[in-house]
């Protein structure tokens, strides 16, 4: 199964955007207001504060970028960012179907992340993070149908390794 929010590249670039120039306008208002019109006094920092405001949601809400394949005898996942300046490091992960060992959606109130769960060569367990905000609902009900399948298959297959041990 293949994921993508890709196609919404223009939709999130369109937003950095605005959100950029209403930065850049804040800080050419605070200066004129500072410099020039005193209209705000001492409360002239809500200028600055509020496009400081946007860029700190768009900062937690993470990476919009999220790509996710299941076909095969990988799961890829890749996390990308649009903006350089406030890119987090970009995710790309891809490992064997059979190392994942469960995932975890955790839904707080400003962002939601996806926790991969997967076993290492010593039999550690590495704990992948991705940013999955931008996803719609439909998106990440088939994302956790998907992942369900392969963690039930893995499960299924550990039992089977079991019981074949136990029995020689």
């Amino acid at each position: 199964m293949r994921l993508s929010n890709r196609n919404r590249y223009a939709y999130f670039s369109f937003i950095y955007s605005l959100v950029g120039i209403v930065f850049i306008l804040g800080v050419i208002a605070y200066i004129l207001e500072i410099n020039k019109f005193d209209i705000f006094g001492k409360k002239a920092w809500v200028l600055l504060a509020a496009p400081c405001l946007l860029f700190l949601l768009l900062y937690l809400f993470g990476r919009p970028i999220f790509e996710y394949d299941s076909d095969g005898e990988a799961l890829n996942f890749r996390n990308n960012h649009i903006l350089y300046l406030l890119a987090k490091k970009n995710a790309k992960d891809e490992f064997p179907k059979y190392k994942l060992i469960k995932y975890n959606i955790v839904n707080a109130f400003i962002f939601k992340r996806l926790y991969v769960y997967v076993s290492s060569k010593k039999n550690h367990i590495t704990i992948l993070k991705y940013d999955i905000n931008y996803l719609s609902k439909k998106q990440v009900k088939d994302l956790k149908f998907s992942l369900n399948k392969v963690v039930k298959t893995n499960n299924e297959i550990g039992h089977e390794n079991e019981d074949n041990t136990v029995a020689v």
